[in-house]
């Protein structure tokens, strides 16, 4: 079978699937999108790469990051480049396109280019922009903002309509797809999301990352990852404020874009010296990254707890460490952690409640070991990419038939 696995954001995780697929037999082609400010996967061919895999970027306008928050300039670069994704699928004719991360009028030309030529489209939903824009557009523009909104909503629904399947990264989103869009559940089929556990081994704090950095014998708080609306960047402020008479005690946010940003700019002008603030690191680099973390860290905001289910929580389980989130507490992520022990979850805005949890792993080694172990437990009984690979094999198997 020829297969696009189209990941917008060039994320880690989904590599790991056409890397699977191509060992399966099928031809893969992984698409994904430059110029984007955000944490990326090995998006290169290895020399250990199946011949049948090929890693194709798409070509995304340079100033895109520079107008990330511009919601009408952005509008216009995303647009372009899924007709450049479109004319990249007509070129190569797949049977089949499995499309996520993508925003709905990047997804439109995408899904309308897969029929043209015969492919079957799976709608990868890793969270429901649509919504998301109408939330924020009604707050702002209250009138304006609603048009806008339904429109998103109804591209959405023509979308899930025209799919073959939809595939859920969480069964929560069932709900959301019925009463929302409309979409039957027999259409739905439910894959939670993995980390690249093959490729995030347990290390030792004391490695050359935590060594360049002046890291290693020093306790960490580490935050890594996009850092933006729906996140709270004033809680890793608050937590430095909290340490900042203990030389011991860093946090540091690997991070780029407008928290962190904002974070450099707060920090400088309060005079605080134990926050840092990186850019975003290469691939090959995130374990031991990870490994310099004594407690990692994870925000997402009330609003976009039933939109987004933060993958970097994911990694985080396979690291081998405690993690710390401020988070809806119904949120996949945060269940996964409460359930397995294998960190401390508070609710959005509850300042306090994340910094005492924060003095808890701070002052509780014994604390930090067990859930660290939970954690990788956890990680490795669900994340290998050879059970995520057969599931997704069997849907576009069962869809082909």
């Amino acid at each position: 079978m020829r297969i696009v696995v189209h990941d917008y954001a060039g994320h880690a995780f989904p590599t790991s699937l056409s890397r699977a697929l191509a060992e399966r037999g099928h031809t893969v082609v992984h698409a994904f999108a430059s110029s984007l400010q955000t944490p990326r996967g090995d998006l290169a061919k290895r020399a250990d790469d199946p011949k049948n895999l090929e890693f194709r970027e798409i070509p995304m306008d340079a100033d895109y990051p520079k107008f990330k928050y511009s919601f009408r300039k952005r509008r216009g670069m995303e647009i372009r480049y899924g007709r450049e994704v479109a004319r990249f699928i007509r070129e190569w004719k797949p049977d089949a396109v499995l499309s996520g991360n993508t925003p709905t009028e990047t997804q439109e030309p995408i899904l309308r280019a897969a029929s043209d030529c015969g492919a079957r489209f799976y709608y990868w939903v890793q969270d429901f922009y649509s919504l998301a824009v109408d939330k924020i557009l009604r707050r702002k523009i209250p009138v304006a903002g609603a048009w806008i909104g339904a429109w998103y909503r109804r591209l959405d629904r023509r979308q899930f309509e025209r799919s073959s399947k939809i595939i859920a990264i969480t069964g929560d989103f069932a709900p959301i797809l019925s009463s929302e869009f409309g979409v039957d559940a027999s259409r739905i089929e439910v894959v939670p999301n993995w980390a690249h556990i093959e490729e995030i081994p347990c290390l030792p704090k004391a490695n050359d990352w935590a060594r360049r950095h002046a890291l290693d014998d020093k306790f960490v708080f580490l935050y890594t990852g996009t850092l933006g609306m729906k996140h709270n960047p004033a809680l890793l402020l608050e937590l430095a404020k909290r340490h900042q008479e203990n030389p011991e005690v860093r946090v540091v946010v690997v991070s780029e874009g407008l928290g962190a940003d904002w974070l450099k700019r707060e920090s400088s002008a309060a005079g605080i010296g134990n926050l840092e603030v990186l850019p975003y690191q290469p691939f090959q680099e995130l374990p031991s990254m990870l490994a310099t973390g004594d407690v990692l860290v994870g925000l997402l905001e009330e609003d976009a707890g039933m939109f987004s289910v933060p993958s970097k929580t994911l990694s985080y389980l396979c690291a081998a460490r405690p993690l710390l989130l401020s988070i809806p507490l119904d949120n996949l992520a945060a269940r996964i952690t409460r359930q397995n022990e294998a960190g401390l979850t508070t609710p959005p805005g509850d300042l306090d409640g994340f910094l005492e949890a924060a003095d808890s792993l701070y002052q509780n080694p014994g604390l930090r070991a067990r859930q660290s172990r939970n954690a990788r437990h956890y990680a490795e009984e669900t994340f290998p990419i050879a059970g995520k690979a057969s599931e997704f094999d069997r849907i576009f198997s069962q869809s082909c038939a």
